[in-house]
């Protein structure tokens, strides 16, 4: 009895050293220390320096004192989104960008593209030739190559720190051109080019081809992307959908654009919603002779067409305009591979894309202990950004994300482009969790994105009516429905829910981080990121 008795008092002695271990002691550290939780709505100050509060992030300076308050009229009227990005959160300034900060100069952009201009011009008289003799009459478009053009001045922008800076004027000029410029040309997208026609039906993810969509080119040469709409505002995912066999929304496009903005990131590029003539800005300034051959008239005499791939190239996988016009979303090309090289990385969270298969992060809650010290992923800020694209992606519902892209010249510094957002806002009513597995397994969150977050989360700024505000301003709106935009606030809650829990069980000093860690290596060559993978 005596010994069960001397048992039992160890087994309690261990138990509340281990509670004061993990979850007191990080509690009295931070206390004592005199540094509080910034996750929750009261505590939203940064840093104190010399006085003034200032962004602890690497490499970056502020012309202002940034302490997150409210305003001295929170429930007054005027436009919320100015207000946000009219606080100092969003006015932090980059040093001034030399030649390597910045991905192109501007005689290499323009020299590569006046070839290209040459060689478009030698293409379309030889085509007209062609069609001439052919006693085929083509319309001709004039084409014009502008230096000051908004999709011009937009590549000049790109730089190591995002797509665009938060004062570049060429960005709305662009959205604006995307939603109502002349189109004069029109083709399949290189990637469907690359199939042939050729599609592997046993294939459980389709390739990239597979979904619906042409590149448009604009009468000041520009290029965009476009994406037709496939289903209407209300319609959500079906229960019974495979996240891997998800329709692609255009609308999701459009609002991934704004949302990405709106937090900060400015890693998608540009994207507006357009009302498109099928017959008139598609099937009649073609020539691509495949793309024409998929064009039909439906029993409703609508204009319809449909992919080239052979195992959808039936009329009940035809995308139909009303009788001609067709909505869809319009993203902007980034610049060239030739010009700036792109590399594609499976993203460490990439899922099993099978219908019983399942990956290691999603049985393996020590997963991250793993990535953490694999290559690039032990040091710099590339698992960081990993994170930022996980909270991105849970805001927005999107479970397929299996890779991602950067900038080669910016070597493991560089952002992540987060491309190819069609596949969010499906269900407004769910919140997939496993989305947010990056940050619920690494416990680690960049302190400038948690303090938009948290800002995101007072009623004056509150995110669903930020981005209400901005999708306003599409052609195409309302581009989201109100159940969608509400679905945001809930899952804000949640991310800073999830940040609440690592604090408490780790501490704040392992868990909010500093912005840009300085690298210790050279950034690598494309060669030398390859070999190294």
């Amino acid at each position: 009895m005596r010994r069960d008795r001397l048992l039992l008092a160890a087994t309690l002695t261990a138990i509340l050293s281990a509670d004061l271990y993990f979850i007191l002691l990080p509690k009295l550290r931070s206390v004592g220390s005199g540094e509080f939780c910034s996750c929750g709505p009261d505590n939203l100050s940064l840093p104190v320096q010399g006085g003034l509060a200032t962004p602890r992030l690497y490499n970056w300076t502020s012309s202002a004192a940034l302490v997150l308050r409210t305003p001295a009229d929170p429930t007054g009227g005027g436009s919320k989104m100015e207000r946000l990005f009219a606080h100092p959160l969003y006015n932090i300034q980059t040093p001034a960008l030399g030649p390597e900060e910045r991905l192109l100069q501007a005689e290499q952009l323009m020299d590569y593209y006046r070839r290209k201009v040459s060689r478009w011009e030698r293409h379309m008289k030889l085509y007209s030739e062609a069609a001439a003799l052919n006693n085929i009459t083509v319309t001709q478009h004039k084409v014009t190559f502008d230096p000051d053009a908004s999709w011009l001045k937009f590549h000049l922008g790109i730089s190591r720190y995002a797509l665009y800076s938060r004062d570049d004027l060429a960005v709305p000029r662009l959205l604006k051109d995307m939603g109502s410029m002349e189109i004069v040309n029109a083709d399949y997208t290189q990637d469907e080019k690359a199939l042939k026609g050729a599609c592997d039906c046993t294939q459980v993810v389709k390739p990239s081809g597979h979904h619906l969509k042409l590149a448009l080119k604009m009468q000041n040469f520009a290029k965009a992307m476009f994406k037709p709409m496939r289903q209407q505002r209300d319609d959500q995912t079906p229960e019974d959908f495979f996240y891997f066999v998800d329709f692609q929304r255009h609308n999701a496009e459009i609002a991934a654009f704004h949302l990405d903005r709106i937090l900060d990131f400015r890693r998608v590029p540009p994207v507006a919603g357009r009302l498109v003539n099928v017959t008139g800005e598609v099937l009649q300034v073609t020539q691509t002779d495949d793309l024409r051959a998929v064009f039909f008239t439906s029993p409703a005499n609508n204009t319809c067409f449909f992919a080239k791939c052979l195992y959808v190239c039936k009329t009940e996988y035809a995308v139909c305009g009303s009788p001609d016009l067709l909505e869809g979303s319009m993203s902007a090309y980034l610049p060239g591979l030739s010009i700036s090289p792109r590399i594609s990385i499976p993203n460490p969270w990439v899922r099993s894309y099978t219908f019983a298969g399942q990956e290691e992060w999603e049985a393996n809650p020590f997963y991250c202990d793993t990535i953490k010290k694999l290559y690039p992923y032990n040091s710099g800020n590339r698992l960081l950004n990993i994170i930022d694209m996980s909270i991105f992606d849970f805001l927005t519902g999107n479970m397929d994300r299996h890779h991602y892209e950067v900038f080669t010249k910016f070597g493991d510094e560089g952002f992540l482009l987060h491309l190819d957002n069609a596949r969010g806002f499906g269900k407004h009513a769910q919140d997939e969790m496993s989305i947010l597995a990056p940050l619920t397994q690494c416990c680690m969150i960049k302190r400038s994105t948690l303090l938009r977050l948290q800002l995101l989360a007072q009623p004056e700024f509150r995110l669903s009516d930020v981005m209400r505000e901005s999708l306003e301003g599409d052609p195409l709106r309302p581009v989201l429905t109100e159940p969608h935009l509400l679905a945001l606030d809930r899952r804000l809650q949640t991310i800073l829910r999830g940040v609440r829990r690592c604090v408490r069980r780790l501490g704040e000093e392992e868990v909010i981080t500093k912005d840009f860690v300085k690298s210790t290596e050279r950034p690598q060559t494309v060669t030398a990121m390859e070999m190294t993978r």
